[in-house]
């Protein structure tokens, strides 16, 4: 089997690779791309691979552009850290839809059903089509109200040269990104490598204290020092400690951020 793998997330790139390798061993990996362009680029001058493992979330938009733009002709795995796009997954070329953090059996599950539904198709030519058909009816359905108790991090494990020590939730300001590398930010404006992604941590956290701001800013309550208007809508965001390049909030999040705000 050859797979393109698309992520831009270097940590969650490099898991997804070991994850590739354990579970189908056999499988050829055929590159790893971070972006709109360069997958639009890739799939331009390279046949068609045998699946997709397609992150959502890129650094220059969401990988749905990448569908407007050339023609994806191979069963596609969606990965991300956000269960919204679920229906808009499934009406493209998606098999199956993967929540980060990845497990492994996950990805085992998700290649074992793809294997089968080749098998079913090679009979049932119609099967596919009258199953997503039943299945986006599915999600479009309300969810049941369940009662569910999520654990979050109380602190987090960090290694400085041969040191190992703990950092305690209570004393993060945020965490962010430097050339795809994820740290945190005290608010006594300490600096810590952390070996974690961002859609992995966004998870780990009490989302009543953090919020993910963008692509490159999960910020805690109390860093929040002034919220500004912005261009088209968008929030610009000042934090304390201060942090090195604008921080804006898009138009499609500062409604949920404004609702965060005042909770």
């Amino acid at each position: 089997m050859k797979i393109l793998l698309i992520e831009d997330e270097e940590l969650t790139a490099r898991k997804m690779q070991r994850m590739i390798a354990d579970v189908q061993p056999d499988a050829q990996l055929l590159a790893t791309i971070g972006s709109v362009e360069e997958s639009v680029e890739w799939m331009q001058t390279h046949s068609s691979p045998d699946l997709v493992l397609m992150d959502i979330e890129l650094s220059d938009g969401q990988s749905f552009e990448i569908f407007n733009q050339v023609t994806v002709n191979c069963p596609v795995i969606f990965t991300t850290a956000y269960d919204e796009y679920a229906i808009k997954a499934f009406r493209v070329n998606s098999i199956d839809y993967l929540l980060k953090p990845i497990k492994e059996e996950d990805l085992r599950r998700a290649l074992n059903k793809l294997q089968q539904l080749k098998q079913i198709l090679s009979t049932q030519p119609d099967f596919l089509q009258s199953s997503l058909a039943n299945l986006i009816t599915q999600l479009s359905a309300p969810l049941p109200q369940t009662t569910q108790i999520t654990t979050y991090r109380d602190r987090f494990m960090i290694k400085q040269g041969q040191r190992l020590f703990a950092i305690e939730t209570d004393e993060i300001a945020y965490f962010f990104t430097r050339n795809k590398i994820s740290f945190i930010k005290s608010h006594d404006n300490r600096e810590y490598m952390v070996d974690y992604p961002l859609d992995e941590l966004d998870k780990m956290v009490n989302p009543k204290r953090f919020f993910r701001l963008n692509r490159q800013i999960i910020a805690e309550l109390r860093s929040i020092e002034k919220v500004h208007l912005y261009f088209n809508n968008k929030l610009k965001i000042q934090l304390r400690p201060a942090f090195e390049e604008e921080v804006l909030v898009s138009r499609i999040k500062a409604g949920d951020f404004k609702v965060w705000l005042g909770e």
